[in-house]
C-alpha cells in the first residue's frame, strides 16, 4: 500500500519493492529479483538467491542514473560462481582460522575452503542459500524481508539459526542494511554484506582514483594466511591511515601501489584488512565508519554501523575472468567492498574477549548488525 511522506518529501509516494522473475536454479526453484525504486532516480534491485543486491543506481543531474554495483545482469552469472557480489556471507563472514573454533568444551571444524582457513561461511555458505522474500513498505521507505533457516549441523556450525535481512531504501537514497539472527544453541554468528563499490559506474572497472576517509585509529595486522595477529595496532605511518585529520594519502591507487603482496598487504597486492571504528561501544548506536569519494564525478558514500570493525577490501582478487553487466570484464581492483563487521576469527581471539564481541550467539540472544549507505550524488 502506497505511503506518503512529510514535508520534506513532499508529493512523493512510496510503493511496495516489485517482482520479477530472475531464472531458475541447478534444482529447478525459481529465484526472483525485486526493484526497490524511490522518486528522484534512485532504485536497488536485489535477489533472493544469496540475499544479493545486483545494482544500486544513483541519479546523476544530466542523464540516466549510474548503476555503481559490480554484478550480473542474469541470474546465470552468480550461480557459475563469483566472488560474492553484493550478497550476504555467513553464517560467519570472512575468515576463521584453520576452520575449527571451540565453545563450552565442545571443538568444531567448518569447511577449509580459503586455503586452510575457512571463508564467508564455507562452501555453500548464505551467498549460496535461496531466501524467503517479503515485499513491503515501511516507515522508511520500500522495504524487503528476507529469511533463512540454517539447519544444526550446516557447513559444520552448531545449532538451528534463524536470519533475517532487511534492505531499505529511503526516499534520500540511502540503503538500510538491518541484519539479525537467533539459534536454539549455542553458535557463532558474523553476517557480512558483501557489495562491490565502484561509485564512478560499474563500467568504469577502476577504483584506484577513489579517495577513502575512515574513523579508525587502528586497524587488525594480518598473517600471511589473512588471519589477524591479536594486535590492534595504530594506523600512524601506515597505508591504512585514512583518518580524516590524517596527511595521509587516501587515494586508493596510492595504497595499492604501496601494498604489493605481503604479509601486510594482500597476497595479491592490496587492502584486504579490517580497520577499528573509533569509539565504539556495544550499545547499537550507528557510527560513522568510512566516506568513500570519486573526485571525478563528486559522488560519495559515507557508511554508518553498530559494529567494531569495517572490512576494507580492495577488489586483488578480480582477474578479468568475469563478465558483468554491460560486457564490462571485472579486472583487478575495479570495485571496493566495505563489510562491516565483528573482528575476523574473533571466536579464536580470546584476549579480545571482553572488550570486543566474540561472535557467540546463545539461545534467548538476538544478533543484530546494521549498516546505512549514504549516498551523495555529486551535483
Amino acid at each position: 500500500m502506497p505511503t506518503s511522506y512529510g514535508a520534506e518529501h513532499m508529493n512523493q509516494t512510496i510503493t511496495a519493492p516489485t517482482v520479477r522473475p530472475f531464472g531458475k536454479l541447478r534444482d529447478g526453484r525459481d529465484a526472483s529479483l525485486f526493484t526497490l525504486k524511490v522518486p528522484g532516480g534512485w532504485q536497488t534491485t536485489i535477489t533472493n538467491y544469496g540475499a544479493i543486491v545486483t545494482s544500486l543506481c544513483v541519479p546523476q543531474e544530466h542523464g540516466e542514473p549510474v548503476d555503481i554495483v559490480l554484478g550480473f545482469e542474469s541470474l546465470d552469472g552468480y550461480l557459475d560462481g563469483h566472488p560474492y557480489f553484493g550478497a550476504i556471507c555467513g553464517r560467519v563472514g570472512n575468515r576463521i582460522a584453520n576452520g575449527l573454533f571451540s565453545m563450552d568444551d565442545t571443538s568444531y571444524k567448518v569447511a577449509q575452503n580459503n586455503g586452510h582457513n575457512h571463508l564467508h561461511g564455507g562452501v555453500v555458505g548464505f551467498d549460496k542459500q535461496l531466501w524467503k522474500a517479503t515485499p513491503r513498505v515501511s516507515e522508511k521507505g520500500p522495504t524487503l524481508d528476507l529469511e533463512l533457516l540454517s539447519p544444526h549441523g550446516d557447513e559444520g556450525y552448531p545449532g538451528r539459526l534463524h536470519s533475517k535481512v532487511t534492505y531499505t531504501l529511503t526516499p534520500d537514497g540511502e540503503l538500510w542494511v538491518e541484519m539479525e539472527s537467533t539459534t536454539d544453541t549455542p553458535t557463532i554468528v558474523n553476517l557480512v554484506h558483501h557489495t562491490y563499490w565502484n561509485i564512478a559506474g560499474q563500467a568504469t572497472n577502476d577504483i584506484k582514483n577513489h579517495t577513502l576517509q575512515a574513523h579508525a585509529d587502528r586497524y587488525l595486522p594480518l598473517d600471511k594466511g589473512g588471519i589477524p595477529t591479536g594486535i590492534l595496532r595504530d594506523v600512524e605511518g601506515t597505508p591504512f591511515d585514512f583518518r580524516f585529520s590524517s596527511k595521509a594519502q587516501s587515494n586508493l591507487g596510492e595504497v595499492i601501489r604501496t601494498l604489493t603482496p605481503s604479509p601486510e598487504g594482500a597476497e595479491k597486492g592490496g587492502v584486504d584488512h579490517c580497520l577499528v571504528i573509533d569509539d565504539w561501544k556495544p550499545d547499537g548506536a550507528l557510527r560513522p565508519a568510512v566516506t568513500l569519494t570519486d573526485p571525478a564525478s563528486g559522488r560519495s558514500l559515507d557508511i554508518l554501523t553498530d559494529q567494531p570493525g569495517i572490512q576494507v577490501y580492495t577488489g586483488n582478487y578480480l582477474d578479468s575472468s568475469l563478465t558483468g553487466k554491460s560486457g564490462t570484464t571485472y579486472k583487478q581492483h575495479a570495485a571496493i567492498c566495505l563489510e562491516t563487521e565483528c573482528f575476523p576469527d574473533a571466536i579464536n581471539q580470546t584476549d579480545w574477549h571482553g572488550e570486543w564481541p566474540s561472535t557467540r550467539l546463545s539461545p534467548g540472544e538476538t544478533y543484530k548488525h546494521t549498516m546505512v549507505h549514504r549516498f551523495t550524488t555529486g551535483y
